[in-house]
This record gives structure tokens, sequence and C-alpha cells, in this order.
């Protein structure tokens, strides 16, 4: 089992980097220890032009629907994303 209160996050998205796999590239392609792989390839973000809104309308449409109704599940997202690196 894996312990996510010690588990790196992705600044963008908040994806928990768990794998080698999971983390992002540097320009260099060595390993990006900020961002995972869907968000931050060869030092530079996948898609630079997307807004913090659009990726809390991503990662909520990628949550489990048990997590509640699209509203709490979309306020929830918000809360953690606001505050990562990428959108400060």
């Amino acid at each position: 089992m894996i312990d996510f209160k010690n588990v790196p996050i992705c600044q963008s998205c908040s994806l928990p980097l768990v794998k080698e796999e999971d983390f992002g590239t540097n320009s260099d392609g060595g390993k990006n220890e900020e961002y995972c792989n869907f968000c931050f390839q060869k030092g530079q973000f996948t898609e630079p032009n997307m807004t913090k809104d659009e990726m809390v309308k991503r990662v909520a449409e990628m949550m489990p629907k048990k997590e509640g109704s699209e509203e709490q599940v979309r306020f929830a997202v918000d809360s953690r994303i606001r505050n990562l690196r990428r959108w400060q």
C-alpha cells in the first residue's frame, strides 16, 4: 500500500508521482521532479495555453462518479489545483 502523504504530486494537475514513468522530462531528457508526464515533456508543458479552469474541468471529468456530485468534485479539484506551482 502506498502512503500518499509522502508522495509528490504534479504541480500542474495534482497527479501523484509514484512510478518513474509518472514524472515528466526536462529538455535534456532527465526526470522533472515537479510535473507529470501528461503535463510536462522535454522541458515544456504539453498544453502551454491551458488555463487553470480548463485543468480543473479535465481533472474533475476523470474523477470517479462516486466522489460526489459534479459540483462537489469540481470544488474539491479546484481547491487542490489552485495552489499548485503552475497556477501561481
